[in-house]
């Protein structure tokens, strides 16, 4: 886009997203919903009419960066009175008072259940001159579908529901994102039907706990049903979905992604802890015997499956003892990928006011040697894939040598090649890997 495309009378916007899948869904929607009342996006910040930062309360180390990002706007707005700087997501939805309090540059605060208002905000804005400030405290009902611009011209996320009921006793994300609300099923295989239709080669359906799906519609419909419905769509050669709750994971859903054709075979179960007694403090709803016996299940039905977690470290009170209990369970599960996070204290969880809470470096040296188990184990599975010939869906030039492609196994696995010059974005390609390691596979195209 032309620099001085602003001068010219367009109105352009830019975003700055943090925190998860659902969060980066949101953005693409709002962006879909300035692209109706005449906004283009810029990558050029200082061009800007309105910047959105699209915020996460989940860690504070998050959020510390992210009121450095909102103190830096400070600047923008003193240079362009007129600029809007909006303030989104959730932990505009935890803290509008201290935002609106600590940065009066902010022009709009909004929270997470009301973000299908963004034009009428901005409009209020634009005629008033005026700050807004619209957080509603709960989602009464679904909000309404929102025009959408993907970032990616191959893979798209496909909301399916909002929200959360589980209450783990460290997450913030039900105070912040509500109960749970699923879209009907019909509007989902619509949207994919249309992302098929528009040559997107990837879904990803997305949701707090996605096994939840459909407990709250009048329908007899559940996540496997859904599941089922998406596979038939013969557009989309692959369909994927995050984040699973082991305790509503059952054997349907399994056979059901045995049985398809376009689900992939990655199964993404956050674990937590190898600790039954951590895992009750946490309120999980289910004992490490219980998640053995579904990565059982999960292997003996589909061998080639990939199965990745999340754990947390340090929670409070956490022994050494209960630290090894988990160490010695991934030890034996064999995740391919564990993504690991040190407990972050967050005001208004059960869990921030629970005795016991660890120093840092007891939590940072549980993650270090947590991360190093792990690592060895993710390169064992790897490196048995050396040899073998994987169909690869091919992303884009990989970030760090443009001669190099990059693009993802059905298992979710990232695989790097030499360009041929044949293979366009999009393409699913054949691959020989000759090399792994912990994080990629390398090999040549066939």
């Amino acid at each position: 886009m032309d620099l001085d495309q602003k001068d010219k009378g367009h109105k352009l916007f830019h975003t700055i997203t943090f925190g998860c899948q659902m969060n980066l869904n949101d953005s693409e929607r709002l962006a879909g919903q300035l692209r109706t009342i005449g906004y283009e996006a810029t990558e050029n910040i200082d061009q800007a009419n309105v910047i959105l930062i699209n915020t996460c309360c989940v860690r504070e180390s998050a959020e510390k960066k992210i009121y450095g990002k909102i103190g830096e706007m400070k600047r923008l707005k003193s240079v362009n009175p007129n600029l809007i700087i909006g303030v989104v997501g959730c932990m505009a939805q935890k803290d509008k008072d201290k935002i609106v309090k600590k940065f009066p540059h902010v022009s709009l605060v909004m929270g997470t259940h009301n973000t299908h208002q963004l034009v009428e905000l901005i409009a209020q804005i634009e005629t008033s001159g005026e700050k807004v400030v619209s957080v509603w405290e709960q989602a009464e009902r679904l909000a309404p579908d929102v025009p959408t611009v993907h970032k990616s011209q191959i893979s798209a996320w496909v909301p399916i529901m909002y929200g959360c009921n589980n209450f783990c006793t460290y997450c913030i994300v039900p105070y912040v994102r509500g109960r749970e609300r699923s879209r009907p099923l019909e509007n989902i295989i619509a949207e994919i039907q249309q992302l098929g239709a528009a040559g997107f080669k990837e879904i990803t359906l997305l949701g707090q706990n996605v096994n939840s799906y459909g407990k709250d519609l009048d329908t007899q419909v559940d996540f496997s049903d859904l599941l089922q419905a998406a596979d038939q769509i013969e557009t989309i050669p692959r369909i994927r979905y995050m984040t699973s709750h082991p305790r509503d994971m059952n054997t349907k859903l399994i056979e059901i992604v045995k049985n398809s054709k376009r689900i992939c075979e990655h199964f993404h179960l956050p674990v937590q802890s190898g600790s039954n007694s951590i895992l009750e403090q946490m309120n999980r709803g289910y004992t490490t015997a219980y998640y053995r016996q579904l990565v059982t299940d999960i292997r003996k039905a589909i061998p080639g499956a990939s199965i990745t977690t999340d754990l947390i470290v340090g929670f409070p009170g956490e022994t050494e003892e209960q630290f090894l209990e988990t160490l010695e369970f991934i030890k034996s599960v064999r995740y391919d990928v564990a993504y690991t996070f040190l407990y972050s204290q967050r005001s208004g969880t059960p869990a921030a006011q629970y005795e016991g809470q660890l120093p840092l470096a007891v939590k940072k040296a549980r993650l270090n040697q947590l991360m190093a188990v792990q690592n060895e184990i993710s390169l064992e599975i790897n490196e048995q894939l050396t040899g073998t010939v994987i169909e690869v869906l091919v992303e884009g030039a990989s970030k760090k040598d443009e001669m190099k492609l990059m693009g993802r196994t059905r298992t979710n696995k990232i695989v790097l090649w030499e360009k041929t010059g044949t293979e366009k974005i999009g393409d699913l390609v054949n691959i020989q890997i000759d090399k792994a390691q912990t994080w990629v596979l390398k090999g040549r195209l066939l």
